[in-house]
């Protein structure tokens, strides 16, 4: 393999291990036996535990954030639209896999690796709550709900993480689908006119401007 391929494979080797081990007990010995490949080859991409933790949650960042992004570049101006490609690009099924889930989760759980998480995916959090928050400001003036936009986008964030932590850690987890429609539901009660526990309402008002 070239070296690219090789970090790739131990990357993918390192979320397999943290959803099964858990942020503390991840060891290079448990991330090179589930690679199939020697410690000291983890070693000599990655130097050291904490470089191949730090490279890994780099990782599962920017892959969220190019997902996210993407799924917005093709929704159009219509705020509502926008909102749904959101909510949707979180279950997208190469994003939303129990190990990724339970990567993140290892990740937010442990004190430890807050400054890293800080460093990595501090303003790529704030730059997806902007977008979400500014989202959220236009389809409230479009449809003439009076929402604090802030308030109302970090609702609609919550719903995310929290039906993402059910998909983890229920014992008997609902489908990803049953949690698209509990988001779903939450925009809903959120932006009536706009949303359904469906998905969008096809009778909905249009921000000025768009037909």
């Amino acid at each position: 393999m070239s070296r690219e391929a090789r970090r790739a494979q131990l990357i993918a080797s390192t979320i397999e291990t943290l959803a099964a081990r858990g942020y503390s007990r991840i060891t290079l010995t448990d991330v090179a036996r589930a690679a199939g490949l020697s410690h000291g080859l983890v070693l000599f991409h990655f130097e050291s535990k904490e470089r191949l933790l730090a490279e890994t949650l780099n990782f599962l960042a920017e892959e969220y954030r190019q997902n996210w992004q993407a799924a917005l570049s093709q929704a159009g101006d219509d705020p509502a639209e926008q909102l749904n490609a959101l909510i949707e690009a979180d279950f997208n099924p190469a994003i939303c896999t129990p190990s990724r889930l339970a990567a993140w989760c290892s990740f937010w759980g442990e004190a430890q690796s807050r400054p890293i998480y800080q460093e990595l995916c501090g303003d790529k959090d704030d730059a997806y709550n902007r977008q979400l928050e500014d989202i959220c400001q236009r389809l409230s003036d479009a449809g003439g709900y009076g929402h604090v936009a802030n308030r109302v986008a970090r609702v609609i964030r919550v719903s995310i993480e929290g039906t993402w932590l059910d998909l983890m850690t229920m014992t008997a987890p609902y489908e990803r689908d049953e949690a698209l429609s509990t988001v779903r539901t939450c925009a809903a009660l959120c932006f009536p006119q706009h949303f359904t526990p469906d998905g969008l309402r096809h009778d909905r008002p249009r921000e000025a401007g768009l037909r």
